[in-house]
């Protein structure tokens, strides 16, 4: 669906009235016998055979009427039990229309400039805000933003509708954010990678330490190369969060290489223009292309779709290595598998629902939270990474995200 230029998904969750661990309680549900099984076979007798042994010389309509009943009986047993457990048989399905009455929770999503499927950093916050109205038997909806002029309008949507939480995607929606923030004091904001100097009690800046998932990323990134030639291809560094990715990749083969007792080039940084700076991936592509030409053997992409194109054209490179960022790309974008190694992750999708849970759960203060960062699993790449690598990786990332190594990144 559209509304004027921005593209909407509406998310809607049929309404289960409270979460449910299906670990616990099984044992309450009404078990429904096997059918019989033939003594000389062990096999199981069909439906009909058992129509036939039951029920003697009964009529084809009686049978079928009788195993009809005998189908709505499950039915209702099936819908008793689950009832009893905390499910509530939903009336109808979830929709937009209760936002604002208070029969329903409602959560807008407005996209950074790029597609909410940008594999990444809008897709991940996107999943966050799902989960969360999953959770709480609500409603979930998102506005990609085509042009930075239209936040405001596109945070406006949500809130002229009375939404309960409006999640607003990057950095550079900081200062919209804020304003609708002061203008909605009822709705409660959350600003993912903005941080809040000053604490404002109906919004909360989710941030994350990019620089120490950059780091980890370059580590490795320094025992792989094979040439000393690192890069990144990155959104633009006018936004902090990509800027911390870049140097603390930069860093971290840095760190790499003194280990080693190597001497390599310094680690190239190439930054996107700041206009369409995240969903440009020709440009990402062609620059990658320009690394792998220069002899470069391990790129990290990091700029939504931008980012997306370099991972692309280095999985076209027999023998090169790419990193992914924000998700674990290996499962968001499965072309570039022959080159991705790992990727660099915030746990934005979790960070979001966290957040939700408090607004929730009526503890949310604004201010700021912080979520989690680390390395993607090496899948494939397990058996092609050395051993001593990996345990070299694995010896130092609880150092770095404790804050024992230091990143040396300037936040």
């Amino acid at each position: 669906m559209k509304i004027g230029n921005e593209n909407v998904m509406e998310h809607g969750v049929i309404g289960i009235g409270q979460h449910f661990s299906f670990n616990s309680g099984m044992d309450r549900i009404p078990r429904i016998s096997e059918p019989p099984r033939n003594s000389h076979k062990n096999e199981l007798i069909s439906p009909l055979v058992i129509d036939r042994f039951t029920l003697g010389h009964t009529s084809l309509p009686e049978i079928f009427e009788r195993r009809f009943m005998i189908k709505r009986v499950i039915s209702v047993v099936a819908v008793v039990a689950l009832t009893a457990l905390g499910f509530a048989a939903p009336s109808k399905a979830a929709s937009e229309s209760d936002c604002g009455t208070g029969k329903l929770f409602c959560i807008g999503l407005v996209t950074d400039t790029g597609k909410v499927d940008d594999k990444s950093f809008n897709q991940s916050a996107w999943e966050g805000a799902k989960a969360a109205a999953k959770s709480n038997g609500g409603f979930a909806k998102y506005i990609e933003t085509t042009d930075p002029k239209d936040y405001a309008t596109n945070i406006g949507q949500f809130a002229d509708k009375k939404y309960n939480v409006i999640i607003g995607v990057g950095f550079l929606m900081a200062e919209a954010m804020t304003k609708a923030a002061a203008d909605y004091p009822k709705i409660k904001f959350i600003g993912v990678d903005q941080f809040q100097g000053a604490a404002v009690p109906n919004l909360t800046g989710l941030v994350f330490p990019e620089d120490k998932a950059g780091f980890l990323a370059g580590y490795l990134a320094g025992h792989l190369t094979k040439t000393g030639k690192t890069g990144a291809v990155l959104g633009t560094d006018l936004v902090p969060p990509v800027r911390y990715f870049g140097e603390g990749y930069r860093n971290g083969v840095a760190y790499a290489a003194k280990e080693l007792k190597k001497k390599y080039p310094a680690t190239k940084l190439i930054y996107h223009a700041p206009d369409n700076a995240f969903n440009d991936p020709a440009w990402g592509g062609t620059t990658a292309q320009q690394l792998l030409s220069q002899g470069y053997d391990v790129i990290f992409g990091a700029g939504g779709n931008t980012g997306n194109g370099a991972l692309l054209r280095v999985a076209k490179k027999k023998g090169a290595y790419c990193i992914g960022v924000d998700s674990d790309q290996w499962g968001t974008l499965p072309e570039a598998r022959p080159c991705l190694v790992t990727s660099a992750m915030k746990l934005i999708d979790k960070g979001v629902a966290a957040v939700v849970k408090t607004i929730v759960e009526g503890t949310d203060k604004g201010g700021n939270y912080f979520g989690k960062v680390g390395l993607a699993p090496l899948h494939d790449f397990s058996s092609k990474v050395p051993a001593a690598y990996q345990a070299k990786l694995k010896a130092i990332t609880p150092k770095v995200l404790n804050g024992t190594v230091k990143t040396g990144v300037k936040l």
